[in-house]
């Protein structure tokens, strides 16, 4: 018979081992916030780019495209690397490239330079974004998977708030001062690659390495029952580990999903919002500055923040569907009506930055975190560093695809026009979750493959 010690017990046992899931997330979601701050700087640092070099609208699509081409390579490498060196081990490799890559940044006197470092700075953001969801929802209890995913994106929101408040405090520095908002991630980047020399290597992919007793061990620290282990083993030993077997019968729903909705979360135009912010405040809102511009980007900075913590204590009760479908719906009212506000002509900032922080809350609580927790999810182990890759590349191209083509659209159909397309796109958002997206809440990761094959 049980004693009332014994469940003082089990539960210290059971908070133990919550605790070091939450330990390993947060250690990992390191990368989710330099991903967060190297993306989003390019918001502040722009109007001090394009008025340092006299840059066109076509060079400053470039410049700030430029990062995402290097996370779509990044991403495209991170699957076979973590497959064949480990996930821990890519990790360490893209914190150093974080690292070097922010003093890079700082440095160029021209629009070569400029899009060869941050070119290298995509190839590490490309590589964690990818690999920082995979690795935790790989060493994540099933009750709690959710949560602890979706703390990679609070630490990517909270990442682009910093980077708003970088920008905002340096700016009074002058025209160089986009040198010095680059420069400072190194700091973290170092501080990203001593943590991870703290956390375990996946249990899953132990076991696809024959690395067993690693694998028991670490599952046991995570608080997994010895069966556990023994499925992972039956999962793995069904899988044959090639690209091809992502187009067979039983997986091609998983990677058109997981593609389709990470194009999605990119083309309903979140970074429109975080990469020229700043442009849209001063250039077809009326911001009264340009120091002006960079405090409504701390203010969408911090609502973004605030939006992913409510998601990420509600992901896991109301679920991946609800959440994407929620969210969308109100991401596209509100380009709605921003569209109509800027149809009408003698636009002030007020109006544009209530709806713009209204649109950046949905997303927030929905469509940020909730892809990247459901891509996470959706494929056999083996295959997942891959299969990722290939919608983490999706998703990279998709934002290429967006910020390229941002301030041409408005230019051709008017800011108005440019952002009734992105509602409609959420639209379609709505449709494609409702009709297509399972519901993966409260399944263990075997158990979500199982459903595939069956």
């Amino acid at each position: 018979m049980a004693t009332q010690t014994d469940g003082i017990q089990l539960a210290g046992r059971e908070a133990a081992t919550r605790l070091y899931s939450y330990r390993i997330a947060s250690v990992t979601a390191l990368s989710g916030l330099l991903f967060g701050f190297d993306t989003a700087i390019i918001n502040g640092a722009i109007v001090f780019l394009r008025r340092h070099f006299r840059w066109s609208e076509i060079e400053t699509e470039v410049a700030a495209g430029s990062l995402l081409a290097g996370c779509a390579l990044g991403a495209g490498v991170a699957g076979t690397l973590s497959d064949r060196f480990g996930r821990k081990v890519v990790l360490l490799l893209a914190a150093l490239i974080f690292a070097l890559s922010s003093v890079a940044t700082a440095l160029p006197n021209g629009l070569a330079q400029f899009v060869a470092a941050r070119v290298v700075a995509g190839i590490a953001i490309g590589i964690a974004s990818m690999l920082a969801p995979l690795y935790i929802a790989e060493v994540s209890p099933a009750a709690i998977r959710g949560r602890l995913v979706s703390m990679n994106q609070l630490a990517i929101v909270l990442g682009i708030l910093v980077s708003y408040l970088v920008g905002w405090a340096l700016a009074g520095l002058g025209d160089e001062s986009w040198r010095w908002m680059f420069a400072v991630a190194a700091l973290p980047s170092l501080l990203f690659f001593a943590a991870l020399f703290f956390v375990p290597e996946s249990p899953r992919w132990l076991v696809k390495e024959g690395r067993h007793d690693e694998a028991a061990r670490v599952l046991a620290r995570l608080g997994e029952p010895p069966a556990r282990l023994g499925e992972i083993e039956r999962a793995i030993a069904e899988e044959s580990g090639s690209l091809r077997q992502l187009l067979e019968k039983g997986l091609r729903r998983p990677l058109a999903i997981g593609v389709t909705l990470a194009v999605l979360q990119q083309v309903t135009g979140i970074n429109t919002v975080l990469y020229y912010g700043s442009i849209i405040f001063t250039e077809q809102a009326g911001a009264a500055s340009t120091s002006a511009a960079l405090l409504a980007n701390v203010l969408i900075g911090a609502m973004n923040l605030v939006l992913t913590v409510v998601a990420l204590f509600t992901i896991d009760r109301l679920g991946r569907r609800t959440l994407l479908i929620t969210a969308a719906a109100g991401m596209g009212a509100a380009l709605t009506a921003l569209g109509f506000v800027f149809a009408a002509g003698s636009v002030t900032p007020t109006p544009v930055l209530t709806l713009i922080l209204c649109y950046v809350a949905f997303f927030s609580f929905g469509m940020g975190p909730g892809v990247w927790v459901v891509i996470s999810e959706l494929f056999p182990t083996r295959i997942r560093g891959r299969a990722m890759s290939l919608a983490t590349v999706a998703l990279w191209l998709a934002c290429l695809l967006i910020t390229l083509t941002f301030l041409s659209l408005v230019k051709a159909f008017t800011a108005a026009g440019a952002f009734w397309i992105y509602a409609f796109l959420c639209a379609a958002t709505v449709w494609f979750v409702w009709k297509y997206t399972p519901e993966t809440k409260g399944k263990n990761l075997e158990e979500i493959e199982q459903q595939w094959k069956s």
